[in-house]
């Protein structure tokens, strides 16, 4: 136990050293954001500072991913630590020194500080290979906004970089204006929503706006539509199984006095639980053409399934939760009551192998509950969280290593324990 919290003080009086490092790294990404699957500078950037590492490197094939197995000294399990490095189609208004220098993109959402912080663990664990029974995967992932990047990441072999499963993964996401700065979170079960569209085209006859009974108007009936999707959620599903359906955009028409031939409109749909996603996605389909049909006109929806639900493994995430609150004091970790409606491709990975997704209280200013948001222009956030993050994600491979270990042992050992009483069985027989 000594040795164990002996290298647990080494790891955080490194982290500190690296701070000025890291916010170099952190500012170079944010001056030049990229979006989507495709981040040559952004690649570029950290195939640099994880040169001299040691670590087994490999590119992507369909997106400019990077993803880096660390050795340990001995053999082991292995546990996966995510960063996505991607930004937002965002023109910064922010008046910070590292400004996006790049027009009409931004990292508005924090994914700088993410590979920062991955960058940082990767760097602490290095320096620490031969006291590790294990090995440990860094997937620095694109395409987070949208683009799925992790189910491709997956599909290119990620999850099985060190020549065998993880065992364990983990994640972390900053937030401007969710917790008080240096604060982590996370739950156990549910953590962010499955994030759907709904696309929804109603056809009807145009006309005079003077004469509407001598057309079949689809504006109306899509309007009608707009407010019956929400009364379909109140009155048809759990109020403890939430669903949250948001039109964001709505389209018809070109003069105030013509009654147009079709409208159409295009909502976001989040659910919580995939036995609602599933009822969902077929009854709001089936609203929409039946009311139509109700109103003489023919609806076309097509509902269009996003990333799934990211859903913590408990065991995980109680594991999270004592190692930040070990780490940083009690103080700075503070439960997540309720799941949030926002959605993470990292819900790929969990689906996959257990693991735990976290969040971390990220904004400068003291009143953070009235700071711009994420994916704002004018989103900010601290320098001063990257050393924390990288050791917390340094010390979650390092306690799951161990962890995990000791879990394998055991099932294996209980699995001959079963076998031999089996034989005992077969003998007496």
């Amino acid at each position: 136990m000594g040795t164990a919290l002996s290298f647990d003080g080494i790891l955080s009086g490194q982290a500190r050293q690296l701070a000025p490092a890291l916010a170099e790294l952190r500012h170079e990404l944010h001056r030049h954001p990229e979006v989507g699957l495709n981040l040559p500078l952004t690649q570029a950037a950290v195939l640099r500072a994880l040169e001299g590492l040691g670590l087994e490197i490999r590119t992507g094939t369909d997106l400019s991913s990077v993803t880096a197995v660390l050795r340990g000294g001995a053999p082991g399990p292995a546990v996966l630590l995510r960063a996505d490095m991607d930004a937002l189609p965002v023109t910064e208004e922010t008046d910070l020194e590292f400004a996006s220098q790049i027009p009409g993109v931004m990292q508005a959402c924090g994914h700088d500080l993410h590979t920062t912080m991955l960058v940082g663990a990767a760097r602490l664990l290095a320096s620490h290979r031969a006291e590790l029974a294990g090995d440990i995967v860094f997937m620095f992932q694109p395409g987070e906004e949208g683009h799925d990047g992790a189910a491709k990441m997956i599909a290119e072999g990620v999850l099985d970089a060190a020549g065998q499963r993880v065992s364990s993964a983990y994640g972390m996401h900053v937030q401007a204006n969710t917790f008080p700065l240096g604060v982590f979170s996370t739950r156990p079960g549910t953590l962010m929503a499955a994030t759907d569209t709904l696309h929804v085209t109603i056809r009807g006859a145009g006309g005079h706006g003077s004469t509407p009974h001598l057309s079949r108007d689809p504006i109306s009936v899509a309007a009608e539509l707009v407010g019956n999707l929400q009364t379909l959620v109140t009155r048809r599903f759990n109020v403890f199984d939430p669903i949250v359906i948001s039109v964001g955009a709505f389209h018809a028409g070109t003069a105030a006095n013509i009654i147009p031939g079709h409208a159409t409109f295009d909502a976001t749909v989040r659910t919580f639980s995939m036995a609602a996603q599933d009822r969902i996605r077929s009854e709001s389909v089936q609203l929409c053409e039946r009311v139509a049909a109700g109103f003489g006109l023919e609806a076309e929806a097509v509902y269009t399934d996003g990333y799934p639900v990211t859903i913590n493994d408990a065991d995980r995430a109680n594991f999270a939760a004592e190692v930040a609150s070990d780490v940083f004091g009690t103080e700075r970790y503070q439960p997540l009551a309720f799941p949030r409606a926002g959605g993470e491709d990292f819900s790929r990975v969990l689906a996959e192998v257990p693991g735990c997704y976290l969040m971390l209280g990220a904004c400068p200013e003291p009143d953070y509950v009235h700071a711009p948001s994420n994916h704002s222009a004018r989103a900010q956030f601290s320098d001063t969280v990257l050393p924390d993050g990288a050791l917390l994600l340094a010390q979650l491979a390092v306690r799951s290593l161990r962890r995990d270990a000791a879990q394998i042992d055991g099932a294996d050992a209980q699995a001959l324990t079963s076998d031999r009483a089996g034989d005992r069985t077969s003998d007496r027989t």
